[in-house]
């Protein structure tokens, strides 16, 4: 297919140097098929993600580590977990070191971007992802995926910064920080800013808002969209 064909085609990417066994892993990925979003929450698995970045601005910040932990059937599996550190050219700022907690060694000796991003594909799967203010997560894996292999990742997000106002409207209906549903709920982060660990506090967080949808005939993942579309329109018409 030439490149004129792939623009009409909607899959024009900048061509990006990858070996025969990584376009494989992706043709893989690529041949699964997608999730049944009109399924019930307990039948699927879903990939509650967390990132770690250079910073705040998504236009110039650069992608650090992906921490992930799925949600099978309704229960978080311990040993279905994702953690990987991109390897950087450049070492992030000390302030930011401190945040994350990812120091200049291990961010020189992270795993090599499109080997990283593969590697959550694979763990991903076609999964629905879900964050919390999934917006950002969404964009720096995204921009990481198609700068490094040469794709564009076309996977269902739910955004739980955008849900559970929605779901919980007597704690609140404005879109607030992590911390504040962690508290209201009794949801311990062991470890605020890594990756893993707050991935596993959301997670918990996705099986809160799972159980009061159920109350709420909002029992797929299609329903969860339907509902942050909803809360978007909302703010921006209010």
């Amino acid at each position: 297919m030439n490149w004129f064909s792939k623009l009409f085609d909607g899959e024009a990417q900048a061509a990006v140097p990858l070996s025969s066994m990584q376009q494989q892993l992706i043709a893989d990925w690529r041949s699964l098929p997608q999730a049944e979003l009109g399924r019930a929450h307990h039948l699927n698995r879903y990939i509650v993600v967390d990132v770690e970045t250079t910073g705040l601005n998504m236009d110039k910040d650069k992608l650090i580590s992906i921490g992930a932990v799925a949600v099978v059937n309704g229960l978080i599996d311990f040993h279905d977990a994702f953690a990987v550190v991109l390897r950087q050219d450049e070492v992030s700022a000390d302030e930011n070191i401190l945040l994350h907690g990812i120091g200049a060694s291990a961010q020189r000796d992270g795993v090599s971007p499109p080997d990283a991003l593969i590697a959550f594909l694979q763990y991903a799967g076609k999964s629905p992802l879900v964050a919390y203010h999934a917006r950002f997560d969404q964009h720096m894996i995204e921009d990481a995926i198609t700068a490094h292999l040469g794709i564009k990742l076309d996977q269902a997000w739910i955004d739980l910064a955008a849900v559970m106002p929605d779901l919980f409207r007597d704690h609140t209906d404005e879109q607030v920080d992590l911390d504040y549903w962690l508290s209201i709920f009794g949801v311990e982060n062991i470890q605020r800013h890594n990756a893993v660990s707050d991935a596993y506090a959301t997670a918990q967080l996705l099986q809160v808002a799972m159980a009061r949808g159920a109350q709420r005939h909002l029992e797929t993942p299609a329903s969860f969209i339907s509902v942050e579309k909803s809360f978007r329109w909302m703010r921006r018409n209010a």
